[in-house]
């Protein structure tokens, strides 16, 4: 390997190693979040914590302003720069991360894609018949690797390095199929002036790139203007952070030089993983129990989403990856075998986060009922394969260490 590749993979493995940390740290983060929603949302502080969640945001220049109640500007603004460090961790991966090596790519895009159309499948064979009910037929694709990461780091370093990398992979080919779920399917009334000012945005973040532009406050700034318009348009805003992510430069190739990418991937990855996500978990997860039965989770949705999630993903990603190996297309990573890629295809339930986000979308201006109803769903489905896969991966370190 040359000196300049050798140096490449080792801000590869340091990215990862802080990725990891963070991801974590973050997960367990997520978790208290949402039990802390959960515990306000059924106290004398649900008053509250509603009114938090209402209180309206203006913000304006002259004639120009946006007005949205603290829960909108925490979906379509906060989690923008969520998806900004998805689109920056994308392009790393695939420039000199896990993808650079296309012999490397087909197990995780494959498990992935197993894992978000069989959970879809899944949903749909529950609400086949409602058509209000099968808007959230993506809610069970989704993969959250922060809440993944963190239910691994409980069983220590114990865990094979490999069963990390091959999750990781994994999280990031769904992220990116979630990315596009959203931008087909979660789009309407569209603004074609607005969509024409954003198109014009993203050309200015080429021109950037191709003009080996090295400023990030360029980018950042052409991408501000780009949120707005895309905002306006009709087409989900936090796509714009997505866009914006892959046209910011990793950078130069010489040691030392300057690497807007990976600087601002350092700079958010902790905003993210600390602030962003556990608040974006706060405001979403907060249910009230309030007259719900066990018979409620029975209904179509919740019942879609459980078994989309702890199930359908177990049959889609393990599945997908065992057709594979028989066929002998792929091969195993190193330090791992059939019961502890199960084990992964567990985890890969958890969708929480994103899974939160897509219901958000899907049943946005839906009845109270609804929202309940796929908040239960995903909060069961995410607890119980949290829950299996500890279980589960413990069990099979421990036999392997004996």
């Amino acid at each position: 390997m040359t000196e300049n590749g050798s140096s490449i993979s080792m801000r590869a493995y340091s990215s990862l190693i802080e990725f990891f940390r963070l991801e974590a740290a973050g997960g367990i983060m997520l978790v208290a979040a949402s039990v802390i929603a959960l515990i306000v949302a059924n106290s004398s502080l649900e008053g509250l914590y509603l009114g938090f969640l209402d209180f309206p945001v203006h913000i304006g220049l002259a004639d120009f302003a946006i007005k949205k109640p603290l829960v909108l500007w925490i979906n379509d603004g906060l989690m923008a720069i969520f998806f900004l460090l998805v689109g920056l961790e994308l392009k790393r991966e695939f420039v000199e991360g896990q993808f650079a090596d296309r012999k490397q790519i087909m197990l995780p895009a494959m498990c992935a894609l197993g894992g978000m159309i069989v959970p879809m499948a899944v949903y749909a064979a529950f609400n086949w018949n409602d058509p209000v009910a099968m808007n959230g037929v993506a809610i069970p694709a989704a993969t959250d690797i922060a809440f993944a990461l963190g239910v691994l780091s409980l069983l220590g370093s114990r865990v094979p390095v490999a069963l990390k990398l091959l999750l990781t992979a994994i999280a990031v080919a769904d992220d990116l199929g979630a990315i596009i779920i959203i931008a087909i399917f979660y789009t309407s009334n569209l603004s074609l002036l607005s969509l024409g000012l954003a198109i014009v945005a993203i050309f200015g973040l080429w021109l950037l790139n191709k003009f080996k532009v090295m400023r990030l406050s360029a980018y950042l700034l052409v991408g501000l203007c780009m949120w707005v318009a895309v905002l306006k348009s009709g087409v989900h805003a936090t796509l714009a952070g997505v866009v914006l992510g892959l046209f910011i430069p990793i950078g130069g190739d010489q040691e030392g030089s300057a690497r807007p990418s990976e600087s601002l991937e350092h700079f958010l990855h902790p905003w993210v993983a600390y602030f962003i996500l556990p608040l974006f978990a706060f405001a979403n997860a907060g249910v009230s129990l309030e007259g719900i039965q066990w018979s409620n989770l029975a209904d179509a949705i919740p019942l879609g989403i459980v078994a989309g999630l702890f199930v359908g993903k177990q049959i889609g990603v393990f599945g997908v990856a065992f057709i594979l190996l028989r066929l002998k297309w792929v091969r195993l990573p190193e330090g791992l075998n059939l019961k502890l890629l199960w084990g992964l295809s567990m985890l890969c339930g958890i969708g929480f986060t994103m899974s939160l986000f897509i219901g958000s979308l899907a049943f946005e201006g839906q009845g109270e009922s609804l929202q309940v109803s796929y908040r239960l769903g995903i909060l069961l489905a995410s607890f119980i394969s949290a829950i299996a896969a500890f279980g589960f991966l413990k069990w099979q370190v421990r036999k392997i260490e004996a």
